[in-house]
């Protein structure tokens, strides 16, 4: 099938990718930059890095711009995937256990006359992360919104001691696994499709003390070569 992929840059619509590619045509990568920080379907931090990964993966992308407010965003959405519809089959989406997400995809697919397609959807969450890792990965954190997370996580690499870390913050606050209840972002530096990876060069914390909240500000990121 030719596809598109709804793609944020984070760990989820990376990996969701990742395995579309290896059985299908990916056409375009659809991104939406959002206007405000706390948008209910899209991801704000390093949002702008997508094109660097974009760059690395060869892929053409798509950028639609939204001002983020709850369901209004989903019609600027719509307008996006209407431009390509004729070109595709389908809409890929990196949902695992969000249904206010991917009931909201499937909507806008069924009008649209498009497969809704989420490879990773209802997959245990825990395992998902290990799966990432163990597929050569590399994976930050560029924001937290949820209780249990300190700055200390923001730029954080996700590894082993950091899952463990994250099933104890479920035991303890009930976070989503994999950050689906908008508990944090992620962000791909590398992975095996990409033809080169991101190197951050400088980037800073925005902090809030009062909400105890934050994310991580890029204020440059390159392309290197990746050893052979």
């Amino acid at each position: 099938m030719r596809l598109a992929v709804l793609f944020s840059g984070g760990k989820d619509s990376t990996y969701t990718l990742y395995k579309t590619m290896q059985e299908h045509e990916v056409k375009y990568l659809v991104t939406m930059f959002p206007q405000r920080e706390d948008s209910w379907m899209f991801h704000h931090p390093c949002v702008e890095l997508t094109k660097l990964q974009a760059e690395s993966l060869g892929i053409k992308q798509i950028v639609g711009k939204t001002k983020g407010e709850k369901e209004k965003e989903l019609e600027d959405l719509k307008k996006v995937l209407k431009k390509i519809k004729d070109e595709i089959d389908g809409v890929v989406s990196g949902a695992v256990a969000s249904n206010y997400q991917k009931s909201r995809i499937d909507r806008i697919c069924k009008e649209l006359g498009l497969k809704s397609i989420a490879p990773l959807w209802n997959e245990n969450q825990e395992e998902v992360l290990r799966e990432e890792l163990k597929n050569n990965f590399k994976i930050i954190f560029t924001g937290v919104y949820a209780d249990g997370f300190d700055r200390s996580w923001l730029g954080r690499e996700l590894d082993e001691n950091c899952i463990e870390d994250l099933v104890n913050l479920n035991k303890r606050h009930g976070i989503n696994i994999c950050g689906e209840g908008g508990e944090y972002e992620s962000f791909v530096l590398d992975c095996p499709i990409f033809k080169k990876k991101i190197s951050i060069v400088d980037s800073e914390i925005k902090w809030d003390d009062k909400t105890y909240s934050g994310y991580l500000i890029v204020n440059k990121a390159v392309l290197n070569n990746k050893k052979v």
